[in-house]
Parts: structure tokens; C-alpha cells; sequence
């Protein structure tokens, strides 16, 4: 898995307008990233994560965060639960893990006694260079916009830049 300080690798994937959304054109625009990996679309806890993005979304977007979820799902899964759950951000769509796995977040999972392969919940900050500023793999899905927010409230405090 990536670490605090390592280049993030690209990434690119269409927008619900079919827009090509890269991490490129953000840091053209000086723009820090949420990268966000999460299992699967309706699921309890990936619901409660991008309810609490979507919740935090604006103040996220104050400080200057752009928001990009990823998972395995369609492009037609991803509009419908970005439309059930009014979801303001962008959702890529990554089937053949390329993305995820360039993020080292496909791995080995195990559920009731079960091995199989799949998204490690994980979301990168990616700094307006595109370089990972933070790394949060412990995610707590019903206030992750709290968590990141709090992450940065206390670095200003400390004076870290």
C-alpha cells in the first residue's frame, strides 16, 4: 500500500456526464483530492461512508478537497445509488480493479470463514502536487468526513503545514 509522501498514481474514469475525471486535471487545478475505495454500492457501511461525505461535502469543498469515490460496481450501479442517496461527487466506476490496484487497495478478504478478493476499504488525501498527504485505512463509514476534517483541524493546530 501507498504511503504519506509517495507520488499517487494517476487515475482517470468518466463523471455521470461521461466527463473524464482524472487526477491530472485536478491538480492542473490546484485541487486537493479525496480518493475513496470502497466494496460496493448499497452496502450498509459503503452507504453510511459516502452519506457522510455527501453530509460533509461543502465543508470539504470550503478547505479546497475535491471528492472521488472508486469501487468494482457499474457506471449504471454508481448512478443509481449516487442518484438514491443525492451523492454531489463523482464515482468511478473500476471493474477490472486497475485503479484500486495501483493504490495497493485489492487484496485478500475474509468473511465468515471465507477468503476472497475485494476492495480494502481506504481513502487518500492527495495533496494539489499529487503527492499522498493522508492515508486513512481504519475509515469510520458513519463519519469519515468528520474524521478527515478532525485529521486536518488538528494539524493546524499542531502549526503543521
Amino acid at each position: 500500500m501507498l504511503k504519506i509522501g509517495d507520488k499517487a498514481p494517476g487515475f482517470e474514469g468518466a463523471d455521470k456526464d461521461g466527463k473524464t475525471v482524472s487526477l491530472e486535471e485536478f491538480r492542473k487545478r490546484g485541487k486537493k483530492v479525496v480518493l475513496y475505495f470502497y466494496p460496493k454500492d448499497n452496502t450498509s457501511g459503503c452507504t453510511a461512508e459516502a452519506c457522510s461525505l455527501r453530509d460533509g461535502y461543502a465543508e470539504l469543498r470550503n478547505r479546497g478537497f475535491e471528492i472521488v469515490g472508486v469501487s468494482p460496481d457499474s457506471e449504471k450501479s454508481h448512478d443509481r445509488f449516487r442518484e438514491k442517496h443525492a451523492l454531489p461527487f463523482t464515482l468511478i466506476s473500476d471493474p477490472e480493479h486497475r485503479i484500486a490496484e495501483s493504490y495497493g487497495v485489492w487484496g485478500e478478504k475474509k468473511f465468515m470463514g471465507r477468503n476472497y478478493m475485494g476492495i480494502l476499504r481506504t481513502t487518500f488525501v492527495i495533496d494539489t502536487e499529487g503527492n499522498i498527504e493522508r492515508v486513512f485505512d481504519k475509515v469510520k463509514t458513519g463519519d469519515h468526513a468528520g474524521q478527515i476534517l478532525d485529521a486536518y483541524d488538528r494539524k493546524e493546530e499542531e502549526g503543521v503545514r
